[in-house]
Parts: structure tokens; C-alpha cells; sequence
């Protein structure tokens, strides 16, 4: 008899109707550490960044759109105010020196993104078009 193993996954409602688990990371620079990559554990239900320095900063969900226009800007002593978003990673840049980042955890694993038939190259959202790579 097969057996079926159910998982949660990017559409499973519950998963971002409960409060997520926390995860935090602070004081990162950008500037020792230029472009700077987290990988959170799982996928997120939101994000929070928090620039603490007098420059602003960026941050995107890809390489490319840190590297391109398609990031966005955190000012100086700013916050981005609570973020929805399902993602697994997050790319940091400044000239600000000193970003805080807060997110909740869904129980979803990050394969559920980082996966050759959501995203072939591995890069997670391309940042470039507002849509899933592939």
C-alpha cells in the first residue's frame, strides 16, 4: 500500500495564520561584508529590516536585484514596517553599517523555493521581474 507523507507547503494557509517562530540577526554591515546574504532556515511569513545607521540601506531578495534597481531602500534610522512575504532569503547592502533583520518562520522547508522546478538556478526570486524565476 503506498503511503502518503503530507507536508505543508506554499500554499498552506495555516502555516501563515500561526504566529511564526522567531529569527533575528543584528547588527549586520554590509560594508565588511558587501553584499551580504541571509538564508533563513525556512520560508518566512514576514520580514522586518531595521537600518540603525545615518546612511540608508538596501536590501533585495536576489543577488541580481541588489545588484540591479530591483531592491528596495530602508533610510537613514528607518524600518520597513512589517513585510508579508514568503522568502528564504534576504540580501543586505548599504552604505548603512549597522541592519537589524526580524522575521517569522513558517514550518515550511525552504525546498519548497529553492527547487529546480521553482527555481532552476537556485537564486530563490529573481528580482528582476516580480516574479519566480523560471
Amino acid at each position: 500500500m503506498p503511503t502518503y507523507n503530507y507536508k505543508a507547503g506554499l500554499g498552506n494557509v495555516g502555516s501563515y495564520q500561526v504566529a511564526g517562530a522567531p529569527w533575528v540577526s543584528g547588527s549586520i554591515n554590509p560594508a565588511v561584508l558587501p553584499n551580504a546574504r541571509l538564508d533563513f532556515p525556512s520560508v518566512t511569513n514576514w520580514i522586518v529590516v531595521k537600518n540603525n545607521s545615518l546612511q540608508s540601506a538596501k536590501f533585495a531578495f536576489s543577488a541580481n536585484g541588489l545588484a540591479g534597481t530591483n531592491y528596495f531602500t530602508v533610510g537613514p534610522t528607518g524600518s520597513s514596517g512589517r513585510l508579508d512575504l514568503k522568502v528564504t532569503q534576504l540580501h543586505l547592502g548599504g552604505p548603512a553599517t549597522d541592519i537589524d533583520v526580524c522575521a517569522g518562520l513558517t514550518g515550511i522547508s525552504s525546498l519548497e523555493i529553492n527547487n529546480q522546478s521553482v527555481s532552476p538556478d537556485g537564486t530563490n526570486w529573481s528580482g528582476s521581474t516580480g516574479a519566480l524565476v523560471g
